[in-house]
């Protein structure tokens, strides 16, 4: 893995590291948070917003596949709420047009894609973020998993500033050398011990959001109207427990007044300001963003 100082710089990093650039389009879910579709802006391409599952909030291969332009670069599937697919049946035509997957992570540390961990299945540039509320914790931080080994290095100097010598061995010399174009984005000594040690304690921590994401769902399953979003508990360790409810901004509102930390994750971004010169229309993202709440979930 090469750590960096945030998942959002994880995921410019990656894409960079694809070759995407001006010109290019990524396929982008619009139901994500809004850092997925800066990183791909920082790089000067557009995002190509799909739909998503209701039932899953991700996106699935019939999607992806109708979205396929001349201009597509990547793609950028999200696992929402920590929950891994399965894209492999696409990877033949990806790979004949020359489309890298670049998997945004951020909420699946220590999920499964069957019985093979998010970051190890091959042929995928895997993004991970390591921020205050995520299933492992640096304090702040993010990860890459590179295909390659040449890649590992290319984003080693991408994050350091263009710079290829690590720290250690430009203290043992009087000089170092830039190859090439680079950001500040390396993850910070203090980050990484506190990642190191909560790595230690993580089997404890999975269990943990297993159970209250059960939990949940076992009180919540009376409650006409609740649905509770999919994240396939028995492969996934859950980001967050999040549930379609009618009359949302209601709810949501009687919950906070009574000290109860609901949230949304996330409004979507094809309706977002920032974003309006991609817009096109997503009537099943726009119907579940309507109505999506997560319940509280705190750290262990």
């Amino acid at each position: 893995m090469v750590a960096v100082a945030s998942g959002t710089a994880a995921l410019h990093l990656a894409l960079l590291a694809a070759g995407t650039g001006p010109g290019d389009e990524v396929i982008v879910p619009s139901q994500t948070f809004c850092a997925s579709v800066h990183a791909i802006l920082a790089t000067g391409a557009r995002p190509r917003f799909i739909e998503i599952n209701p039932h899953t909030l991700c996106i699935e291969e019939d999607q992806v596949r109708a979205a396929i332009t001349p201009a597509t670069r990547a793609i950028l599937p999200v696992l929402y709420g920590g929950r891994a697919f399965d894209l492999s049946a696409l990877h033949t035509t990806l790979e004949s047009q020359g489309i890298s997957v670049v998997q945004d992570a951020a909420h699946a540390f220590g999920s499964r894609s069957g019985t093979t961990l998010v970051g190890a299945q091959p042929g995928l540039l895997t993004c991970f973020s390591f921020g205050p509320i995520k299933n492992l914790t640096c304090g702040q931080g993010g990860g890459i998993i590179p295909r390659t080994a040449a890649e590992a290095d290319a984003l080693r100097g991408l994050r350091s500033l263009g710079i290829t010598q690590s720290q250690q061995e430009r203290a043992a010399t009087t000089t170092y050398s830039v190859n090439g174009f680079g950001l500040r984005a390396t993850m910070s000594d203090l980050n990484a011990a506190v990642g190191l040690v909560q790595l230690q304690h993580f089997a404890t921590i999975a269990a943990k959001r297993k159970g209250l994401w059960t939990s949940y769902a076992t009180r919540l399953k009376p409650l006409t109207g609740v649905a509770l979003v999919d994240v396939d508990i028995e492969h996934t360790v859950p980001f967050n427990c999040v549930v379609h409810v009618p009359d949302r901004d209601r709810v949501f509102k009687e919950l906070r007044s009574r000290g109860i930390g609901a949230a949304v994750h996330y409004p979507p971004n094809h309706t977002q300001p920032a974003f309006q010169a991609w817009h096109r229309p997503l009537p099943v993202t726009e119907e579940s963003g309507r109505h999506l709440m997560s319940l509280p979930s705190t750290r262990p």
